[in-house]
């Protein structure tokens, strides 16, 4: 329905374009004046037209599933209406399925057949209504649209501030959203520090969150310490970063002042597959590759290194991040005048030495920037360290040891079903929140660092 409709649109939205188009152009020729380009009139009078039959569209998709729901309810015989919610959705599925001939089986009741006929009905009514109803609104607008058309009439003005409308609310939605993710985990995390102390959560050394489900129960302590939980984040951060910065910093400097054009066409894009490839992809890398040789080159050397080391994750990590912190500090350096350069030749000062005395002082805010928002990239990683990191809270700051982060926590608290009124499952909100506002303060930082101390080139 969706596919047709739209492709009906947009030939009657092609359609109106030119026949207002050619209206503009016959105007101009009568009058000798045209305030704006004819092309602008005729994106003007498709405006008008699609406007209209895009809303009905979309009260269609809202409302047309539970208005046809409700119906066919009402259409039920008084014995299948009196179930229970539950048994009542399996029938309403199985009418459903058996209505576009996903299952052919008619055992649920007697007029199950009768049932799927009606739902059908239901929805080619509705399918009618809203094709003629939308192409009779957006005609109808068309036609206002084409006798508004003059010479005089500020047609660009009106397309320009639809555009500024359109900007606006891609902006506002973006706003919203951010601002929606952050009340839903803060409603939830509330509800978990009106149980759970805030400061024995932030502070506590032990994190055992298993809860008991009866009087009595052994080992079910309900222990929320999350400080293990950030010391193994910060730990595979630190070591993925210790891997990522030089290396990407060095790369960076390359592509900008040591390769030439074919080598940089070539190496910036390979590099950059790396930004491409899945984290689940990474995750196997890990736990297949990396994992099994760091434990075996421990032995060599005798250390009793853990499968799921920090130093395995964090290695991976850094692998991922490195794209980043190149592609960011590439474009910083890049973005650094030549003249500044060519002034350092000028005094007799060698590349490496610009480099080092010139360009990398200059570029240094952004390189900051970058390094802070690779932090931020690397901190809420979860498909690596949910399949190469530990599961134990373990407080250790050994490379080693095997440790566990707040992602994994949080995925393994609300893994399967869960009840959202246990401060178990809540616990999953408490970190999450902890986590955004670490990650939101990384990137309010790098903003303020770039911003402080970024050059102004002319």
């Amino acid at each position: 329905m969706f596919g047709f409709l739209f492709i009906i649109i947009l030939l009657f939205c092609l359609a109106i374009f030119f026949i207002a188009k050619r209206h503009a152009i016959n105007i101009k020729k009568q009058n000798g004046f045209l305030h704006s380009l004819p092309k602008y009139y005729g994106f003007y009078a498709s405006l008008w037209f699609s406007i209209p039959t895009l809303c009905i569209v979309l009260l269609y998709s809202l409302f047309a599933e539970s208005f046809v729901t409700s119906n066919l309810v009402n259409s039920l015989p008084e014995n299948i209406k009196n179930l229970s919610d539950n048994e009542l959705t399996l029938v309403l599925n199985n009418i459903k399925n058996f209505a576009v001939g996903n299952i052919s089986d008619s055992s649920s009741f007697a007029s199950i057949q009768q049932a799927a006929d009606f739902y059908n009905a239901q929805y080619d009514l509705i399918h009618s209504v809203v094709l003629y109803s939308s192409l009779i609104l957006g005609l109808l607008t068309f036609i206002y649209a084409y006798r508004s058309i003059t010479a005089t009439y500020r047609a660009r003005n009106f397309i320009e501030n639809a555009i500024y409308l359109l900007f606006f609310s891609s902006a506002l939605v973006a706003i919203f959203v951010t601002a929606g993710i952050l009340l839903s985990v803060l409603f939830e995390a509330l509800r978990f520090f009106e149980v759970i102390n805030f400061s024995d959560f932030l502070f506590g050394l032990s994190w055992s969150p298993q809860m008991a489900i009866r009087e009595g129960q052994v080992g079910s302590s309900g222990l929320f310490g999350a400080m293990p939980l950030f010391a193994g984040t910060i730990l595979i951060s630190l070591i993925a970063l210790l891997l990522a910065v030089p290396i990407g910093l060095l790369t960076a400097i390359y592509l900008s002042e040591y390769a030439d054009t074919k080598v940089r066409a070539i190496t910036k894009p390979i590099l950059e597959i790396l930004s491409g490839i899945p984290t689940v992809v990474y995750g196997f890398f890990a736990v297949v590759t990396v994992a099994p040789f760091i434990r075996h080159v421990g032995s060599l050397v005798g250390l009793d290194i853990a499968s799921e080391s920090a130093l395995g994750v964090g290695l991976v990590m850094g692998i991922m991040i490195i794209p980043l912190v190149s592609s960011l500090s590439d474009d910083v350096i890049s973005s650094v005048p030549q003249s500044l350069r060519e002034g350092s030749y000028g005094l007799g000062a060698t590349k490496s030495e610009t480099i080092k005395k010139v360009i990398l002082p200059a570029a240094l805010p952004g390189i900051i920037g970058g390094i802070l928002l690779a932090a931020s990239r690397a901190i809420g990683e979860t498909m690596i360290v949910v399949m190469a990191a530990g599961l134990s809270a373990k407080l250790s700051f050994n490379p080693i040891d095997a440790v566990t982060t707040v992602t994994v926590q949080i995925v393994t608290l609300l893994t399967g079903d869960q009840e959202f009124d246990s401060p178990k499952t809540l616990a999953a909100f408490a970190l999450g929140l902890t986590l955004f506002v670490f990650t939101l303060f990384l990137n309010f930082i790098a903003l303020k660092i770039v911003r402080k101390y970024r050059e102004q080139y002319e």
